[in-house]
């Protein structure tokens, strides 16, 4: 079959079926746009965060006592938060 033929018949055939078609149609732009507005919304949020990050400094390190894994908690003793906040390069140490 040449080009033109199965062009035709393609035509036919979304003139035969327009509902389908139309239908086909609206799903496949739903779902473009959806998928385009989800990365939109990640890339926003993405850039957001790093902004906020930004902004801390270059030299700032939170420590946390304890631990954000549900497995195993990790605590600071008094003693290790003493001897950290005598070093030079630690401003201050926030209980």
């Amino acid at each position: 079959m040449d080009l033109l033929a199965i062009i035709r018949i393609a035509m036919r055939a979304l003139a035969r079926n327009k509902l389908r078609s139309i239908l086909t149609m609206l799903g496949i732009i739903i779902g473009v746009g959806a998928v385009i507005a989800m990365v939109g919304i990640g890339n926003g949020a993405k850039s957001q965060i790093e902004a906020q990050i930004a902004s801390m400094g270059q030299n700032v390190v939170l420590v946390f006592s304890g631990s954000f894994n549900f497995c195993r908690t990790v605590r600071l003793s008094s003693a290790s938060t003493c001897r950290t906040g005598a070093s030079p390069w630690v401003a201050g140490i926030w209980v």
